[in-house]
């Protein structure tokens, strides 16, 4: 059964929910510009409410890798979410600082040339997560991409986390086509980009746990 990750969480409570509708991730942004930005105060509070069947992914773009090495120390976060620009070797080097967390190296896909820098992370990144790629936009888009070129991505063997425009209406779709490891919503399950929607959300992972 495909995993399912719920980004941009910012209160106990959408996490809470998260957690309840069976969730098996959640991501906590800390690039400065996101609307959904959550402070490292802010994240302990969340992540202090979850249960050790559920990880926090921490989302981080260009990141200084002292600070992104503090945070996730501070918040024993053991999933990093790269969002930027960031190196295979600024890959690796974080791997040594955290021996414990799995990197997710994020890919914004446009077309099939998109693809190409991905092989040069294989060793360095523990999964792909794939997003729509949008000018000046990391994430969170809304966007959907051309889901064959995720399935070209597998080719590449590594585990994928699917995201980009998914919501309740064509999650099926998309896990049917893809058939990834994880799937990962953010903006389609959201009533405003600081709180999420209970019955989107429920409709979204119910109708994913049904593929």
């Amino acid at each position: 059964m495909v995993k399912i990750k719920i980004c941009g969480i910012t209160c106990a409570q959408d996490a809470t929910w998260a957690v309840n509708l069976g969730a098996d991730f959640i991501g906590l942004n800390f690039f400065k510009d996101s609307p959904r930005k959550v402070s490292p105060q802010n994240a302990m509070e969340i992540i202090q409410q979850l249960p050790p069947f559920v990880s926090a992914a921490g989302v981080f773009v260009n990141e200084e890798q002292k600070e992104l090495v503090k945070i996730a120390r501070k918040l024993g976060l053991k999933m990093i979410q790269l969002h930027g620009d960031e190196s295979p070797d600024y890959c690796r080097q974080l791997k040594e600082a955290l021996p414990e967390a799995k990197i997710i190296k994020a890919f914004r896909i446009q077309d099939e040339a998109s693809l190409a820098p991905m092989s040069s992370f294989s060793e360095a990144a523990d999964y792909f997560l794939l997003d729509a790629y949008v000018p000046e936009i990391p994430g969170g888009t809304g966007v959907t991409f051309n889901w064959e070129l995720a399935v070209k991505a597998k080719e590449l063997g590594k585990l994928v986390f699917l995201s980009g425009g998914l919501n309740p209406e064509n999650i099926q779709e998309a896990i049917e086509k893809v058939k990834p490891f994880a799937v990962d919503v953010c903006s389609g399950i959201e009533r405003s980009p600081k709180r999420k929607d209970y019955d989107k959300m429920k409709d979204f992972i119910t109708k994913a746990k049904q593929v």
